[in-house]
């Protein structure tokens, strides 16, 4: 991919981004209002992905956007005093709850390339009073983080959207602490797509068309230096999916999989 072509898909993705920051909500990974709005709605969508009602009510109001495939919290099994990093942060959803289980000892960054959803992030911080979450802009592949720093590394529903993957995984790697960890929801591709939906952009926003294949992450994540690499496939997030872009039978060549990985001791 040359560097004008993923500038190209940054741009868009930013621009719809930002637009979902200032509507409030999206609706899935979709980055659109015609399936859903409002917190309510957000709400009733993060516990389809597995989040309780408690975790939906725990944190600042206009964190949760609806915007995820999964949930990484609970693969990523946070305990007091470490450090985390969200890519891809959002309003702050994952970070709060991050927040929660690390406690006053912990730290959690939450880094996100789009200013108005940082911006609506830190507004959130800021609101509830929280104090060990903060939030930086910046793109996943180049992350403001120095190295060696970081416990665990969430992302949820983000990594599809970059058009360097191998990118973001070896700058993953670096941050990291030996024996650190990734614990991440995203959408993987379970068929080769047509033509008609690759060239889409709304497709590639809606978290559709830049995914890669269970193969592709394991490779990436091999070259990168991780270790104890495991990519579990939800086949029933297909039926969620497919409520994105209805009609579009983007479900049949997309699911949701939760993604993990180690950093070696030494």
């Amino acid at each position: 991919m040359t560097d004008k072509k993923a500038d190209d898909i940054r741009t868009t993705v930013r621009d719809s981004y930002a637009k979902v920051a200032q509507q409030e909500a999206g609706c899935g990974c979709e980055p659109a209002t015609s399936c859903c709005s409002g917190n309510d709605m957000a709400g009733l969508q993060a516990q389809k992905l597995g989040y309780s009602a408690e975790d939906v009510g725990a944190v600042p109001e206009g964190a949760n956007m609806g915007l995820g495939c999964g949930n990484p919290q609970q693969i990523a099994r946070l305990i007091p005093g470490e450090t985390v990093l969200d890519l891809g942060a959002g309003g702050g959803f994952d970070c709060f709850l991050a927040g929660r289980a690390v406690g006053e000892t912990g730290r959690v960054i939450g880094v996100d390339m789009t200013p108005e959803m940082v911006a609506k992030a830190r507004d959130n911080a800021r609101k509830a009073g929280v104090e060990n979450v903060e939030f930086r802009l910046g793109e996943i592949e180049h992350l403001p983080v120095a190295d060696s720093t970081v416990d665990v590394i969430l992302s949820n529903c983000v990594i599809n959207l970059s058009p360097d993957k191998t990118q973001v995984y070896a700058d993953a790697f670096r941050v990291l602490k030996p024996g650190g960890r990734l614990a991440i929801s995203d959408t993987v591709n379970i068929k080769e797509m047509p033509e008609s939906m690759t060239s889409d952009p709304m497709m590639l926003c809606g978290c559709a068309t830049g995914a890669a294949s269970v193969s592709e992450i394991v490779r990436m994540l091999e070259d990168a230096g991780f270790e104890e690499i495991r990519v579990d496939v939800d086949e029933a997030s297909r039926e969620f999916i497919k409520n994105w872009m209805p009609g579009s039978g983007v479900e049949d060549y997309l699911a949701s999989a939760s993604v993990e990985a180690t950093k070696p001791v030494v």
